[in-house]
């Protein structure tokens, strides 16, 4: 397999980050090179995505960039609209515009599928999304455009639903991130002996990034033209179950604080997403447990605190 040029946008965020840390491995079991950007660019503004592109010149393209925090679209609905949406809009046509023909592969998110019922899950691809807050509508209506582009261009999109993801630099907000910062507060004496929490019983579906990112490379070579791919574990995790796992790991013990301004008025009791349709197009597997990715959490939060 020859070398590739792969542009990865977001690449100063959370995957993104995760993905340049394995640039290595992505080169030698894939053949992709990953491409730097000369130069910052905006998803709201087309002209700088026209030097990005007129730049680099990929091969392929994993689309990352945008609001991924709900809590932050709700703060700003119009601007995850902007970025998510009409910046997607503006990527694909930058794109067209500078020849490109190879795979575009849109990062959307499980939770454009929004409120399921308990015999809904494992939910798969065939299931009518029903988002509920303004980031998933955001996504899905990215996703929409993206199937219609495959309907018209010459290059290939194709969409991931990601469900949760957890590893290293991860922004706090997120549940696991949170609970894992506050674990290793307790243990270097920076905070008493209570973990702040909100709704804990609630069941939610957790990969690995590591595995998240080889998912996604996998489908940019061997998912078909429109197609929209779950990324998931198909597996339900407890969040108080992996708080007491964060615990157990770090030789932590502390009572757990309910938080009220850490509920979420929408949340669902369980999101569990089929990964199926995935591992029939791709061959594709976890290769993390679970204790490993929590511990790998434990000691990123040790290096960032101390």
């Amino acid at each position: 397999m020859g070398t590739r040029r792969l542009l990865v946008t977001g690449d100063d965020g959370f995957v993104g980050r995760n993905v340049f840390a394995m640039e290595q491995d992505i080169r030698r079991m894939f053949g992709w090179q990953l491409l730097r950007p000369p130069a910052p660019y905006d998803l709201r503004d087309p002209a700088s995505l026209d030097a990005l592109l007129a730049a680099t010149r990929p091969d392929g393209v994993i689309h990352l960039a945008g609001i991924s925090f709900v809590p932050d679209s709700y703060k700003d609905p119009e601007g995850t609209f902007q970025i998510n949406f009409i910046g997607t809009l503006h990527l694909l046509q930058a794109l067209k515009k500078n020849g490109f023909a190879g795979n575009f592969l849109y990062v959307s998110s499980g939770d454009v599928y929004g409120r399921l019922r308990p015999e809904e899950l494992p939910v798969d691809e065939k299931h009518l999304p029903y988002p509920v807050n303004p980031y998933a509508v955001s996504k899905l209506a990215a996703e929409a455009l993206c199937q219609q582009w495959a309907l018209t261009e010459r290059f290939k999109p194709l969409v991931a639903r990601p469900f949760n993801h957890i590893g290293p630099g991860q922004r706090e907000e997120f549940v696991l991130a949170t609970m894992a910062r506050q674990v290793v507060r307790v243990r270097l004496g920076l905070q008493p002996p209570l973990i702040d929490v909100g709704d804990i019983d609630v069941v939610r579906d957790f990969l690995d990034v590591r595995d998240v990112i080889v998912a996604y490379l996998r489908l940019l070579d061997h998912g078909q033209r429109g197609e929209i791919y779950n990324v998931c574990s198909g597996q339900g995790q407890r969040i108080r179950d992996l708080i007491n796992a964060l615990m157990r790991l770090a030789g932590v013990e502390a009572e757990l604080q309910l938080d009220a301004e850490r509920f979420r008025p929408s949340d669902q009791r369980a999101i569990v997403g089929s990964n199926r349709k995935l591992v029939d197009a791709t061959a594709w597997q976890p290769e993390h447990v679970l204790d490993d990715t929590l511990g790998v959490v434990i000691e990123d939060w040790e290096r960032r605190l101390t």
